[in-house]
């Protein structure tokens, strides 16, 4: 069994350099921070000199974004290395990735790309978390993709395939509200019923974040999942319905483009802390 993650169930958020001075001032009233692993990859230099300090005073999660889990080619070896280097420096609380694809060959393109859900398909994402859980000597977090296209091929459902994949390897769950909702809104199905059908149990950490509505060429509305805004009332909603019935869990409020001033961050993160501290004691999941 690998080591399972163990963030505080307490509001994170994601660490972006200019809010570095902020954030070093005085202590913050935030559980922990998340960084992108691709973004400390290098040997040295202010990234890692940022990161060593934050490291020193709160819970650390290492989301990865480039592993490209949901591949029919191999793992990058090289990437995988280089992942295993930074988690032996700075023994994050928890690692995570997305149940997606990224790369093809030497190619490392810049959306997560979503995969069809077969049994093949399966097999080999199961075989890539066990990579990369050998690998790294401890249990990672598979997130559940924003999409905006099903393939006809599919036989299995979203959630039945992460719930598959987290029984054959033991790894948890990262659960992505905003995720959930814009897949939902795009494919005109309901978020409440992926929600209520989600192994909750599995779940070791939460994601929150904004999302833009564009209009697709035929006049129809599209989410997209762009990390750049406020979360919306109805994620709320649904971040609230998911913690009545799990209790606290790590939550991150994610926010990545057009990123906003300390303090308006930091707000988000104390609305959520507010709905886990009014979060039932035991799970009933």
């Amino acid at each position: 069994m690998f080591r399972a993650a163990d963030l505080p169930a307490r509001a994170g958020v994601g660490f972006k350099p200019a809010h570095f001075r902020d954030i070093l001032d005085a202590p913050q009233p935030v559980g922990f921070f998340e960084v992108h692993a691709e973004n400390f990859m290098g040997a040295g230099g202010p990234p890692h000199a940022q990161l060593g300090a934050l490291r020193e005073r709160y819970a650390l999660s290492v989301h990865g974004v480039g592993l490209s889990i949901g591949s029919m080619r191999s793992l990058d070896q090289d990437h995988l290395a280089r992942l295993k280097t930074l988690c032996d420096r700075y023994a994050p609380e928890s690692f995570s990735e997305h149940l997606a694809w990224s790369s093809h060959g030497d190619i490392y393109l810049n959306d997560l790309l979503p995969l069809p859900y077969r049994r093949d398909t399966l097999a080999r994402v199961v075989e890539h978390v066990d990579e990369v859980q050998t690998a790294l000597g401890r249990q990672m977090l598979l997130e559940n993709p924003s999409t905006y296209l099903r393939f006809s091929e599919s036989t299995i459902a979203e959630v039945d395939f992460l719930t598959e994949v987290s029984k054959r390897t033991g790894c948890g769950l990262l659960l992505d509200i905003n995720n959930v909702f814009v897949s939902a809104k795009n494919h005109d199905t309901q978020p409440l019923s992926y929600l209520d059908s989600f192994p909750l149990d599995r779940v070791k950490e939460v994601h929150l974040g904004g999302h833009d509505e564009e209009t697709e060429d035929i006049g129809a509305p599209l989410l997209i999942d762009t990390h750049g805004s406020p979360i919306s009332e109805a994620v709320w909603t649904l971040y609230a319905h998911v913690i009545a019935r799990t209790g606290a869990i790590p939550t991150l409020i994610e926010w990545d483009n057009d990123v906003p001033d300390w303090p308006t961050l930091r707000a988000e993160a104390n609305a959520a802390q507010a709905i886990l501290s009014d979060a039932p004691r035991a799970s009933a999941a």
